[in-house]
């Protein structure tokens, strides 16, 4: 299993590539989107 740490960084990494102008293409957003969603419930689960 991943550390916190490491999790972390990939969650705020994939945060600024979604705000990016850069990134437009839609399929890309959508797929970016559902694994920030599912790196949030990682670091969620690990607080509870």
């Amino acid at each position: 299993m991943r550390e916190q740490a490491e999790i972390r960084e990939q969650y705020e990494f994939l945060c600024e590539q979604l705000d990016s102008e850069e990134m437009n293409h839609d399929r890309v957003r959508m797929m970016l989107t559902h694994y920030r969603r599912a790196l949030g419930w990682v670091l969620e689960e690990e607080h509870m």
